[in-house]
């Protein structure tokens, strides 16, 4: 087992993984900007590592200033949370040349799964179902006219090495195409430095559904069930639960056991995330995330696991801790993203919180890093909270929820939690009854 373990990441991400550290006897360090001096991971942490100035570029992108600090501090291993370096293949070769353990996948499944085409591609050679759309890349107007007439529209041209909704623009027919393929093209450049962009068939009201998938790196893989993702906000998730509430236990194990197979024979390592459209009792592949989601404290609450303490169980060499047969679902658990930002324009609104008072009690967890008088900086991602809730049956994780989001206090900044006030008083998100697109149009419909 390692010694001292590196997190090369920031905020309530950073937290969770020095509490798994703390709880399995392994010493943490942690880096920070100078705009980070004073948050709660570096107060948190065995030891302490200032990477850099401000700009995520200078300090938590910067490769080298992280190797730094690993043989500063005499760290075995990074963990890199999300986000960040978390699906940097080049990072990962850089810390393997360094001697330095990645907790996470391999740089070459990264490399896979981080081009969106290469991964569809892999995704169908190993069985998982995919969205119909082109084989490969579109190099032009022409091109992209001739396949989307094949698939039949609407259909949606995504940016081959995109994410977060960028590069990524639905046609509904011919009329549409020529503008969107540009506008796709041109907004992939300008984000990814990348201008290709790929076709599919666009699915007219999908549920996100994603299966969390644990490999060991030997041949040996697990599924933890289904997350449901689909309240969206461009394409941006904000409300995560599990299990889905309109998947059967007979879909789960179906998409499951595929999921964990395909994971299984490329002898994966780690946390992975499949990510599904779901319309009409069918899946259909979108993308692999090869790190730990925001969204995975969901999955801990239903199975009882430590999904960080497993990930360092394994990059250590260790065997998995638990088999499929091991994993049963107990109860329905459901997360609310709390960012410091405006309603109903959601623009970031960094501050000082004058008063942060987290709220308890059974099956409610807070994963934050604010404290009174933490100053929150402009710099970064405007996530100051996860509210995760856990409960016998739905209706009454729904009623924490709402119970705990009454005692949650953060005084000084505006944030997101109106939104969820109002979004459990909706029928809609009572009953379940939601798809990827109910959200944008339940906000354009009480905000204008």
């Amino acid at each position: 087992m390692f010694e001292k373990i590196l997190i090369a990441n920031r905020g309530e991400i950073a937290l969770r993984v020095i509490r798994a550290c703390r709880e399995m006897g392994i010493k943490s360090v942690a880096v920070h900007s100078t705009a980070d001096a004073d948050a709660m991971h570096v107060r948190m942490a065995d030891e302490s590592v200032c990477i850099g100035p401000n700009s995520s570029a200078e300090s938590y992108l910067s490769i080298p200033a992280i190797v730094s600090a690993c043989e500063i501090t005499g760290a075995e291993a990074i963990h890199p949370g999300y986000g960040f370096l978390s699906e940097n293949a080049n990072f990962v070769q850089v810390l393997e040349d360094h001697g330095i353990t990645f907790i996470g996948p391999t740089a070459e499944h990264i490399r896979i799964m981080g081009d969106k085409i290469t991964a569809k591609e892999t995704a169908k050679a190993l069985g998982i179902p995919v969205v119909p759309g082109s084989e490969g890349g579109v190099p032009d107007v022409a091109t992209a006219l001739k396949t989307a007439e094949g698939i039949g529209y609407p259909v949606i041209i995504k940016a081959t090495a995109g994410g977060g909704g960028r590069g990524m623009k639905v046609a509904r027919d011919a009329s549409e195409l020529e503008v969107a393929f540009r506008t796709a093209r041109s907004e992939a450049k300008a984000a990814f430095g990348n201008d290709e962009v790929y076709i599919e068939k666009y699915l007219q009201k999908p549920r996100h559904i994603e299966i969390q998938v644990f490999g060991d790196g030997k041949g040996k893989a697990v599924h933890l069930g289904e997350r449901d993702c689909s309240l969206q906000r461009r394409h941006q998730k904000v409300f995560e639960e599990a299990p889905g509430p309109i998947i059967t236990p007979e879909q789960r194990a179906r998409i499951g056991k595929i999921c964990a197979d395909a994971v299984a024979k490329i002898n994966y390592i780690g946390a992975g995330t499949i990510e599904f459209l779901f319309e009409d009792g069918e899946f259909y592949f979108i993308e692999m995330n090869t790190r730990l989601q925001v969204e995975h404290p969901v999955t801990e609450a239903i199975f009882g696991v430590d999904l960080v303490r497993e990930q360092i169980r394994v990059a250590a060499g260790l065997p998995m801790s638990f088999g499929q047969d091991d994993l049963v679902i107990n109860g329905h658990a459901i997360e609310v993203r709390i960012n410091a930002e405006k309603i109903p324009e959601f623009a970031p609104r960094p501050g000082t919180v004058k008063v942060f008072h987290a709220p308890g009690g059974l099956g409610v967890r807070m994963d934050s890093a604010l404290y009174g008088g933490y100053r929150i900086p402009p710099y970064y991602d405007s996530l100051i909270g996860k509210l995760i809730v856990h409960g016998r049956d739905r209706p009454e994780a729904l009623a924490r929820l709402s119970r705990a989001l009454g005692e949650l206090i953060i005084d000084g900044v505006e944030t997101t939690v109106p939104l969820f006030h109002a979004l459990l008083e909706q029928e809609d998100i009572q009953t379940g009854s939601y798809n990827i697109h109910w959200l944008e149009k339940w906000l354009a419909a009480t905000y204008g």
